[in-house]
């Protein structure tokens, strides 16, 4: 079986949700005996002329340096270069690239789509550009073949505003044995347990200048880390490391991926995502899965993982993030127990493995007989599952206790 992807700038390490998305979920497909080809995009890799990584073949094309038309540029080329291919199936990500659809379908492709969130939501965006993220938007879910959504919220708003079933298959994440504190602590001036982490983009959906101001109140020797930071510089990039400048407790470490974000993971005393969107953040999922004790803004995509209430805080309000920082900052990190079920309730739930296997079923179902039909309602994955369990039981009666 021959699948080409669009819709990723790219990997290994390129940040961001879907590529991280793309980076577990490939290499394990590869595994299962599936011929993968990604169309990436050259400014964001690190070794731009790598054809292949673990098993992954790519093909890496040059786009232009604008957030407005680097996708629709880039995925237009890698649609029609895709079809030069013969896959199988193209499986594009995200609404943007998702506007190619209808082109895909009318040279004869079978196309999956998978639904990472609306992105028109996000407050970078300008009038036009979210315009055309609903298109792209309305292209994928009306004429791909198969929809996958990664979180029963985004599930829900494809069937309210489109009519349409999709599988619901979430992300996954890696759980990695906790390493050892090492010189990245110490190049970022941090001690173990001593540190509020934040992992983000800087943009302001990501709602971290008001974290820092909120963090900047509280009377504490504790420092705030930010990994992160803007794909693309702007006025709200700037301003943010200007607000920061002036904050002696607070550390930017630029972006960071392998040794040192799981260094950064195994050793924060308390994990924040304070964003004003999010589809089902990796994220947050990295620092569940070590471990961490976490507050994050109250939003669709945080609640469906299922914290203790008090875990969570209104979009954009300083005052209550203030009162959450400091609640969870006096209790410090989780005891070795909580810590254990809940690493294995992040286990159990948000297994990459069951995600592949999932998609692969999928990828299947299109080559049978009827493989062709579109927009009509179609089953969830096998293994696929609405989020019930809390994520870390008995962390609201440790609060009392």
């Amino acid at each position: 079986m021959k699948i080409a992807v669009i819709g990723t700038r790219g990997f290994p390490d390129v940040p961001g949700g879907v590529e991280s998305h793309c980076q577990h979920l490939y290499p394990r497909l590869v595994r299962m005996g599936v011929e993968v080809t990604v169309f990436t995009r050259k400014p964001y890799l690190s070794r731009p002329y790598r054809r292949e990584w673990q098993g992954v073949g790519f093909v890496n094309l040059s786009c232009p340096a604008s957030k407005s038309l680097e996708a629709i540029c880039h995925s237009t080329l890698a649609t029609i270069l895709a079809r030069t291919r013969r896959p199988d199936i193209l499986h594009v990500h995200s609404i943007g690239p998702s506007m190619l659809v209808p082109l895909a379908r009318a040279t004869g492709l079978r196309v999956v789509m998978t639904h990472h969130g609306p992105d028109y939501q996000r407050a970078k965006w300008g009038p036009m550009a979210k315009l055309m993220l609903k298109l792209g938007e309305r292209c994928g879910c009306r004429h791909a073949n198969e929809i996958i959504a990664i979180s029963s919220s985004i599930r829900d708003h494809i069937r309210a505003r489109f009519a349409r079933e999709a599988h619901l298959i979430c992300n996954g994440v890696q759980i990695l044995d906790r390493v050892r504190e090492g010189a990245h602590l110490q190049r970022f001036g941090v001690q173990p347990e001593r540190y509020v982490l934040a992992v983000a983009r800087f943009v302001p959906e990501k709602g971290l200048h008001h974290l820092v101001r909120a963090f900047s109140r509280l009377q504490t020797d504790w420092k705030l880390v930010i990994a992160g930071d803007a794909d693309h510089e702007t006025a709200y990039s700037r301003g943010l490391k200007a607000e920061v400048a002036n904050c002696r407790n607070v550390v930017l470490t630029g972006y960071v991926t392998g040794q040192p974000l799981r260094e950064l993971y195994s050793h924060a005393g308390l994990f924040v995502l304070p964003s004003y969107y999010e589809g089902l953040p990796i994220a947050l999922l990295e620092a569940l899965g070590a471990g961490l004790s976490a507050v994050v803004s109250d939003i669709p995509g945080h609640r469906e993982i299922g914290l203790s209430p008090d875990r969570y805080f209104r979009p954009g309000d300083e005052d209550e993030m203030e009162h959450r920082l400091r609640h969870w900052l006096d209790l410090g990190p989780l005891t070795a127990d909580l810590q254990a079920r809940q690493i294995e309730s992040i286990r159990r739930h948000y297994n990459w493995d069951d995600v592949a296997s999932q998609v692969l079923a999928i990828y299947r179902s299109l080559r049978r007989p009827g493989g062709e039909k579109v927009c009509e309602p179609v089953a969830h994955a096998s293994g696929s599952r609405p989020l019930t369990e809390a994520v870390s039981p008995g962390q609201a009666d440790r609060v009392s206790g």
